[in-house]
């Protein structure tokens, strides 16, 4: 298992954001949350970066914010940034590449950004190239695995703690596999990050 994405993954893919130059955005921490909205997971973890006044980025699913629209307001207004993780949370690999543009564009009717998230970070380079011409492709430089039966509460702390690094973009997600893990490792991050001298920004491109 993983924390930082395999130098050869990064190789495949140059064009796409893994994290940001030190130069340019200083001491700043990108916090990212994949798979929301949910609403018994996402309200508190809006509540916790308040507390730390933390912006964020959340990679929505086009389906969530579909059936929990309030939530997905909530976010954007409190000053989040919000992003696409697809309509359906589709891998890319194995999925032709008319199937997995139709679900970014049926998310598209929900969700507006000029972000995408791919879900499992699982894309192809054809599917890369196109989907680049119409949005910038985040991806992460620390992985949290904060939804894994196999990574404790401490464990996914110390994927930030460890390897947190200016300019870093760290994933985390507010669904209710992670809740669990997120509840207890995200307040504890925020107070590391900031005894560290870390501002936590959401992403603007």
């Amino acid at each position: 298992m993983y924390f930082r994405p395999p130098k050869l993954l990064k190789r495949l893919f140059p064009s796409l954001i893994w994290n940001f130059p030190e130069e340019e955005v200083g001491r700043t921490i990108f916090l990212t949350f994949d798979d929301g909205p949910t609403p018994e997971v996402t309200p508190r973890v809006l509540d916790t970066l308040d507390k730390y006044e933390a912006k964020a980025t959340f990679f929505c699913l086009g389906k969530n914010v579909e059936q929990h629209p309030e939530v997905y307001n909530e976010i954007r207004g409190r000053g989040h940034a919000v992003g696409s993780h697809s309509y359906s949370h589709q891998k890319g690999w194995g999925m032709s590449l008319s199937r997995y543009i139709e679900d970014y564009n049926f998310s598209d009717s929900f969700i507006e950004t000029n972000l995408i998230r791919p879900p499992y970070g699982r894309i192809t380079p054809r599917q890369a190239k196109v989907l680049s011409e119409r949005y910038k492709i985040i991806m992460w430089d620390v992985l949290t695995h904060d939804y894994s039966r196999t990574v404790s509460r401490k464990g996914c702390l110390k994927a930030v703690t460890k390897h947190a690094r200016p300019g870093s973009i760290i994933v985390f997600h507010d669904s209710k596999k992670a809740e669990k893990n997120l509840i207890y490792a995200l307040p504890r991050a925020l107070e590391f990050l900031k005894k560290e001298g870390y501002e936590c920004r959401r992403i603007e491109l």
